[in-house]
């Protein structure tokens, strides 16, 4: 039986405190595109792609009409092209990345993951190509975000990798400074990725996935702060039951939509990934939960307790409204996309060493910060480093996407629009990393890895 007060509930939910699905990715295989001639496996990957998820938009579309949610962006990932490339030696990969922008805008996606490579313990075949032809491939397509693992805690971190990356960060904003840098904002580096994370820009389709599916992307930073906002003197385990009974609510709705749109799509539902993934749109912002707890500002001390409070709650929350949670699943911090975040960062409480203790407790890492345009590639490479290192030893995903902010100092701002926002270019350390990052080679994995 219907229940009004339940019905009125999601109303104000979506209306009043921006609950939305974040997206639905469709998830696709390329392996069968396999093919050493690399016009023909273009042709493959075009038309696997655009038959597969023909209809991804106008089912996002029916559904959000049939149940009243925003489904904010619709995404396509695909088979690390990489794995395409190591069979076309001697042709460049960026014609896969053109075939992708091609195939996403005959789809009309938002956004097609997985110009990706996986090289966390050394690069194979395609790997390198693939990777050194980020900046061209990214400055040449609108649509496509590529992704790079370079360490996990089965293998340790490939410090090789970790170098190479740091110029690729930089390259990469410099091939779009005339478009706000916005290459590297579609650029992550990960360790300990996963294979059905449905956010961009990190997503891509593990080799272990179904042939096709898709995952769903819940949302509702806003929805967690008005129900904890009922509760001015409860205690932190009272809050925690709260963001608990709350993250239910909103994982139910992605399960929803996750199981409307295998079914009107004819392919298997994968997973629901329940990460509060923040907008700049007022009211919708993880700092503000934070700040909702009892603290001044994100930013201050305390703000790593309170994001490990609100990142565990949410996962047992979630976990409880679907048998199919996967992904990230957790608290997002992406500075640019995070209107109480840009405030904290703007007003000097959130710095760099503050973002990187969060990252310790939270769903990823360094996420869309802004950094001065002439940080030396070194110093990026050591803040990938970093980052590889928390993910390695505490057995989590974390990642780096930073934008160098090419022409631009700390305090001015880089303004990308949409889900993306703005981001104000933050302090770094000016101490120097290069002597520790031009040794290479590979950290050891830590002794916890071995569990056989």
């Amino acid at each position: 039986m219907l229940n009004t007060f339940n019905i009125l509930e999601t109303i104000r939910m979506i209306q009043e405190q921006c609950l939305d699905i974040r997206t639905i990715t469709m998830g696709i295989s390329l392996l069968d595109c396999i093919d050493t001639d690399i016009q023909q496996a273009c042709r493959k990957v075009y038309d696997k792609i655009t038959a597969k998820a023909e209809h991804l938009v106008e089912v996002g579309e029916q559904i959000e009409k049939e149940y009243g949610i925003p489904i904010v962006n619709k995404r396509i990932s695909v088979t690390p092209i990489s794995l395409l490339a190591a069979v076309c030696p001697n042709d460049s990969p960026v014609k896969f990345a053109e075939t992708l922008q091609k195939a996403a805008d005959t789809c009309g996606v938002n956004f097609l993951g997985g110009y990706s490579a996986l090289v966390h313990k050394g690069f194979s075949a395609g790997d390198l190509a693939l990777i050194e032809s980020i900046p061209e491939a990214l400055a040449k397509t609108t649509n496509v975000c590529s992704s790079v693992n370079i360490g996990s805690t089965r293998s340790g971190i490939n410090m090789d990798a970790v170098a190479l990356m740091g110029k690729i960060v930089r390259q990469s904003a410099e091939q779009t400074a005339d478009q706000q840098c916005i290459g590297a904002a579609k650029l992550v580096v990960f360790c300990n990725a996963v294979e059905d994370n449905p956010f961009m820009a990190g997503a891509f389709h593990g080799i272990g996935e179904p042939d096709c599916e898709i995952h769903v992307g819940v949302s509702g930073p806003g929805v967690v702060r008005a129900a904890i906002e009922k509760y001015p003197d409860a205690s932190i385990d009272k809050l925690a039951d709260v963001i608990k009974k709350t993250a239910f609510k909103i994982t139910r709705m992605g399960q929803l939509v996750g199981t409307r749109a295998s079914k009107m799509l004819n392919v298997p539902f994968g997973i629901v990934d329940l990460s509060l993934a923040p907008t700049p749109a007022v009211g919708d912002s993880v700092a503000h939960i934070l700040e909702g707890m009892g603290l001044e500002c994100c930013g201050t001390h305390g703000t790593t307790a309170a994001l490990a409070l609100l990142n565990d709650a949410v996962k047992k929350g979630g976990v409880m409204a679907s048998s199919s949670v996967g992904g990230l699943s957790g608290a997002f911090i992406p500075v640019s996309e995070d209107a109480g975040m840009i405030d904290a960062a703007v007003n000097g409480t959130l710095s760099l060493e503050k973002l990187e203790a969060m990252t310790a407790v939270c769903s990823v890492g360094l996420d869309m910060i802004v950094v001065p345009g002439d940080i030396p590639e070194e110093t990026i490479s050591a803040m990938i480093a970093d980052e590889a290192a928390i993910g390695m030893v505490n057995h989590k995903t974390t990642a780096v996407r930073l934008i160098p902010a090419i022409g631009k100092q700390v305090g001015e701002m880089l303004e990308f629009g949409g889900l993306l926002g703005s981001g104000p270019v933050m302090p770094y350390n000016q101490k120097s990393s290069a002597q520790f990052i031009s040794r290479g080679g590979r950290i050891p994995a830590p002794m916890h890895s071995i569990k056989n």
